[in-house]
């Protein structure tokens, strides 16, 4: 893979904090958090990624021209490469500490195999995105990519030295977690990154969007030589710290206990706890044996460990590969197979939704869900198999924490 450092613009500290001007990225910010930003700060990136009122892309472009011009964004003296620590805790209070780098790579078709998706994607999302760069000319965010090296060869070659360094940027974000950024602009360690990355495949772990408008742009300004290449985070596979998480489904439609437990007890054996925590480490435990998900219902006290009985998921009409996936196993055996969801309905949420946050999917059913599906965490080599056969998960099917920030990198395609 061809990547290079990035002819960038970032914010100019000397006028602006930090803290005050990063976000997450557009697709997590609702309405209300989008007027906190708009508050927070007259120059934070919401105005460029998130834009209010009914010409979003030409006042984005305006702002950006004008940040410009006051020298609140700034160009990098050199081409840069950006490496990043993310600390955080996790549930457990054990610190997490997840590292990566930001960089340009060349956009290449997934025919090539050399970039593997691993979701679907929908439509809406890409025209908006393609909007805004057509406007500004500019990328605010980047595309999440995992490469896999055992050696470790940048973190053990390259950030080790830089490590040691104060940081060019280090802010805490409104999660709690810190991002602590570093310039790597020496030639030669940059030719480290470039030859360690030369032979590897790249998977997208997150902005199947951004990165499909991407390709969508380097086809519509094909001599643009910037528009050939896109901005990217990548992180090691091979990291520890590389921690995917689920995406649970809660049932909106309403059914009853007995109906939800007769669905499932056809293609799971079903083991009752009444622990939350033991549930939880049960669902791991089995996971690693068999295909296992958990099962939470409306007025049910208890905790249901489903685990899928023998020849269950060889009855479903899709590659071997697919069938390994707990999520393909659910969505085809019980939400459509039993519970009688339709494609669109899944791929809409209609009836359903898909819900990152562990207290909110466990608290779905005290409120209006029937039940709510708890899933184990994805396995990283079930997500590179997938997508080396050329397949895709279904939609939400993984969650790589945490978000990258906007507003710590732009990619100017010019």
């Amino acid at each position: 893979m061809e990547v290079l450092p990035i002819n960038a613009i970032v914010y100019n500290q000397e006028k602006v904090k930090m803290e005050d001007v990063v976000a997450p990225p557009y697709d997590v910010i609702d309405d209300k958090y989008q007027d906190e930003l708009y508050e927070r700060s007259a120059y934070n990136i919401v105005r460029l990624i998130l834009t209010k009122g009914e010409n979003r892309y030409a006042d984005a472009s305006e702002y950006f021209k004008n940040w410009k011009e006051e020298d609140v964004l700034i160009p990098t003296k050199k081409p840069t490469i950006f490496y990043i620590v993310q600390k955080y805790k996790n549930e457990k209070g054990k610190l997490i500490e997840r590292k990566g780098f930001i960089a340009r790579n060349k956009i290449e078709d997934f025919s090539t195999k050399k970039i593997l998706p691993h979701e679907f994607t929908m439509g809406g999302p890409k025209q908006d995105r393609l909007n805004l760069v057509t406007s500004c000319g500019a990328f605010f965010s980047q595309i999440f990519m995992v490469y896999d090296d055992e050696k470790q060869i940048i973190e053990q070659e390259v950030a080790k030295k830089y490590l040691a360094k104060t940081p060019d940027i280090d802010v805490i974000d409104d999660l709690g977690i810190e991002n602590i950024v570093y310039f790597i602009d020496d030639e030669k360690d940059i030719e480290i990154i470039q030859k360690t990355l030369a032979d590897k495949t790249l998977l997208i772990a997150d902005g199947h969007h951004r990165y499909e408008t991407s390709m969508n742009y380097s086809k519509a300004h094909p001599e643009n030589e910037y528009a050939k290449y896109v901005m990217s985070y990548f992180t090691n596979a091979a990291d520890e710290n590389l921690i995917i998480y689920p995406t649970h489904r809660i049932v909106e439609k309403e059914f009853s206990k007995d109906e939800i437990l007769n669905a499932v007890s056809k293609h799971y054996d079903i083991e009752t706890v009444n622990n939350k925590d033991e549930f939880l480490e049960k669902i791991e435990i089995e996971n690693q044996k068999q295909i296992t998900t958990g099962l939470i219902i409306k007025n049910s006290s208890e905790y249901y460990v489903l685990k899928l009985k023998e020849g269950e998921k060889e009855k479903i009409d899709t590659p071997e590969v697919l069938q390994k996936l707990d999520l393909t196993v659910l969505h085809e055996l019980i939400l459509k197979g039993e519970l009688g969801y339709s494609q669109d309905e899944l791929m809409a949420q209609d009836g359903i939704k898909y819900e990152k946050k562990e207290n909110v999917a466990f608290e779905s059913t005290k409120n209006n869900a029937s039940a709510c599906f708890i899933m184990a965490y994805p396995k990283m080599k079930d997500i590179i198999d997938i997508s080396k056969e050329g397949l895709r998960m279904p939609q939400k099917s993984t969650y790589f924490y945490p978000k990258l920030l906007s507003g710590l990198v732009i990619n100017p395609l010019k």
